[in-house]
């Protein structure tokens, strides 16, 4: 729906306009996640065949996994939620089916990790998906309704869960950042569900103070402010949020705060000045964090010029972008380049991985495949029937595809590095439970 403004949501018009059709589920679904299923399948045994010379079928396990928890995962949403959208499913699929194709290759030892937190983003996509669907003729099972009424409480106790990183955080590889909390072997990020969180709490605020935020009762030269009663929890809790991220130096994921908060409120009130005045903060912090934290200047540094030190402090960087200079169009072959001189490549780098083994042509249907994930989102947005589903779906396809095209951007220094991962390719538990987490927001917030 098209607002009256530019950027900004219309509420009132009709659920699903005449140029955006519905996408049939028909058979397309099951066809995709065949499709899906048989290229993971596929790069397994082209990886046996790169590093053992022979087809090795029992190491495909992790496909045939991956291919019955797909399956069952399919046949729960038809059952359970006809007329979903069909594409959502196949497109995280494929990207995970790569990522474990990656794994192994990359990092084998965490491969049958990677494949368990990967069953378990499936199960927790099911749970999203079908535990906050609103029931017809049970007026009483929350849905939705169980995000949107306890906001404060949710987000309140993702800060928490943030906050006791900064007592009991670790970091699994021993330095660096302690951004994980640990219990018998296992690691938690906390700062990826937050995200979530953030963007169901400001979906429900901004949805239920519209009317209000978009009112003037200060005026500041040419810049309109809502009453600030209104508009301080909101930003009390992001700046909470950001200062608990910069202290822990999790920079990227406080960009992903920043961005989508800006990117949300615009299309709340349609006022572009709400954009440039934050876009003008975030020039001032990104100034003053690189006179302050050494973390800070070393990112941008080595962005600026990382030749001067390309075998010193733009080692990473440089050796990305030799992974992707030597790929050419078509790649090396899976299991037959170099991407393991990249420190982290599996979990920081697995672009750079594909760029390299997969060539021009892997890291575009990468990158067409998020672009997918954006638009399906964008559906759900337009088609949304009330103003929260509208504003959660656009704020997740926001985060997606912001996340997705930092990193990605990142691998290539087009943009200084954030540390953030690449949804559903890389390593890593946190962040793949998140990830389909994400998903099944998007399902529920269907309808």
């Amino acid at each position: 729906m098209a607002g009256k403004r530019t950027g900004q949501l219309d509420y009132h018009q009709p659920p699903r306009p005449p140029n955006l059709p519905a996408v049939q589920p028909s058979n397309l679904e099951p066809t995709l996640l065949a499709l899906a299923t048989g290229f993971t399948a596929v790069g397994f045994i082209l990886l046996g065949l790169a590093m053992q010379g022979r087809v090795n079928l029992a190491a495909t396990w992790p496909a045939l996994a991956w291919a019955a928890g797909l399956a069952g995962a399919g046949l729960a949403l038809r059952r359970w939620r006809p007329g979903h959208d069909p594409l959502l499913l196949p497109a995280a699929g494929l990207l995970t089916g790569m990522g474990l194709v990656m794994v192994a290759r990359l990092a084998p030892r965490f491969l049958a990790r990677q494949t368990i937190w990967s069953l378990l983003g499936l199960g927790t996509m099911l749970a999203a998906a079908l535990g906050l669907r609103e029931q017809a003729g049970r007026a009483t099972w929350p849905g939705l309704r169980l995000l949107r009424r306890y906001r404060y409480t949710w987000l309140i106790g993702g800060l928490a869960v943030l906050a006791l990183t900064l007592a009991f955080g670790v970091n699994p590889a021993g330095t660096g950042a302690r951004l994980w909390l640990g219990l018998g072997g296992f690691y938690f990020q906390p700062s990826e569900p937050l995200k979530l969180l953030m963007v169901v709490f400001l979906a429900s605020y901004l949805a239920e103070k519209r009317p209000l935020l978009t009112g003037t009762a200060y005026q500041v030269g040419r810049l309109r402010l809502p009453p600030l009663p209104y508009l301080g929890p909101v930003l009390l809790m992001w700046g909470f949020s950001l200062l608990l991220l910069i202290w822990q130096r999790d920079l990227g994921a406080a960009w992903l705060f920043f961005a989508v908060f800006l990117l949300m409120l615009y299309v709340t009130t349609g006022q572009l000045r709400y954009v440039l005045l934050g876009l003008g903060l975030f020039g001032l912090g990104a100034l003053i964090g690189y006179r302050l934290f050494d973390h800070v200047r070393l990112r941008v540094d080595i962005w600026w010029s990382p030749w001067a030190e390309a075998s010193g402090r733009a080692f990473q960087i440089v050796q990305s972008l030799l992974a992707f200079a030597a790929g050419g169009v078509l790649g090396q072959g899976i299991g037959q380049g170099g991407p393991t001189f990249i420190p982290v490549v599996h979990s920081d780098f697995v672009f750079s991985a594909i760029g390299e083994e997969l060539g021009l042509l892997g890291t575009l249907g990468v990158t067409a495949l998020f672009a997918l994930l954006v638009t399906c989102a964008g559906r759900i947005s337009l088609a949304a029937q009330t103003p929260f589903r509208q504003l959660l779906a656009f704020g997740l396809a926001a985060m997606l595809g912001l996340q997705a095209l930092t990193i990605m951007a990142g691998s290539l220094k087009l943009v200084p590095l954030t540390g953030v991962t690449l949804p559903f390719v890389s390593y890593g538990g946190s962040s793949l439970v998140t990830s389909f987490a994400l998903v099944g927001l998007l399902f529920a917030a269907e309808g």
